[in-house]
């Protein structure tokens, strides 16, 4: 093992890393990263002022990285239960659990192969389940509430098993705290077949065609009261606008990527200047750290 990780006292991999690694968007400075694999580790991560990362997905940080500990899930909280539990019928599908650190784009495969319905909407999403959940992930053909059944939550408190129906979830929003953890869920999907569950996909795919293939967090603002943030944003004329390495793509103008080299500090500029220009209030889905 290298001399540039230890573990903790439970086993917890501990090492200082760039944080632009894990990231889509492919900035960040440093930070020092524990990887859990179970909640005794888990829980000795949590004693101390810490960040949960997942797919890296609707995110910037900071180019002096994090101060906090940052963690990751690995191990049983990597893992997925695709068994059909006693919950289950002959019409609705009802999973073991399923991790949060399980990769988004893997699990839709695996839905699609066995012929599940109900997430076909959070294709393209390039995040891990737990933070897919935390900030409720998806597009206009559907979200990840649309295909939970219940969801497990661990803070430094403690772990809590609760149904979506006891959070006020809504676009874009799952209403859990920052601090707290997804750390498994189990779905509740409509039986179909591969071959539906594919055509729904290609669907919602198909609709997202348009947006960029560099690197980014994906959309950046939500969409204001039913108008397209993009639209403001290149009615504005600042579609294709860059600042250092960062630009607003001229494919989709609530995109902004990294051009190579960026900076976060190119991409809050852009930020700031979209807000100054666009004549309506703007609401981030990016996710600022710190």
């Amino acid at each position: 093992m290298s001399a540039a990780v230890s573990l903790s006292a439970s086993g917890a991999k501990v090492e200082r890393l760039a944080l632009s690694r894990f990231t889509t968007l492919g900035v960040g400075g440093q930070a020092e990263v524990w990887t859990v694999e179970n909640h005794a580790q888990l829980s000795e991560a949590m004693s101390a002022p810490y960040r949960i990362l997942g797919g890296g997905s609707n995110l910037v940080i900071a180019d002096e990285g994090l101060k906090e500990r940052v963690i990751r899930l690995g191990g049983e909280f990597a893992a997925t239960d695709l068994q059909a539990a006693p919950e289950s019928t002959a019409e609705h599908f009802i999973s073991g659990w399923v991790g949060g650190g399980v990769p988004l784009p893997g699990l839709l495969r695996k839905l699609r192969t066995l012929g599940l319905s109900g997430l076909e909407g959070t294709v393209g999403v390039p995040a891990q389940v737990g933070g897919a959940v935390w900030m409720n992930a998806g597009t206009r053909f559907g979200e990840m509430f649309d295909g939970l059944f219940a969801l497990e939550i661990a803070t430094p408190e403690g772990v809590s098993q609760l149904s979506p129906d006891e959070l006020p979830w809504g676009y874009r929003d799952s209403a859990i705290p920052r601090n707290h953890i997804v750390t498994r869920v189990r779905l509740q999907l409509t039986r179909s077949t591969p071959e539906a569950v594919s055509a729904k996909m290609q669907n919602a795919d198909t609709s997202r065609k348009g947006q960029p293939k560099m690197k980014t967090p994906g959309c950046a603002f939500k969409n204001p009261g039913g108008v397209g943030a993009g639209k403001l944003i290149d009615d504005a004329g600042l579609k294709g606008t860059q600042i250092g390495g960062a630009m607003i793509s001229p494919d989709h103008a609530n995109f902004i990527v990294n051009l190579g080299g960026a900076a976060a500090s190119d991409v809050h500029a852009l930020l700031e200047l979209i807000r100054q220009r666009v004549g309506v209030p703007l609401e981030l889905e990016y996710e600022l750290w710190p």
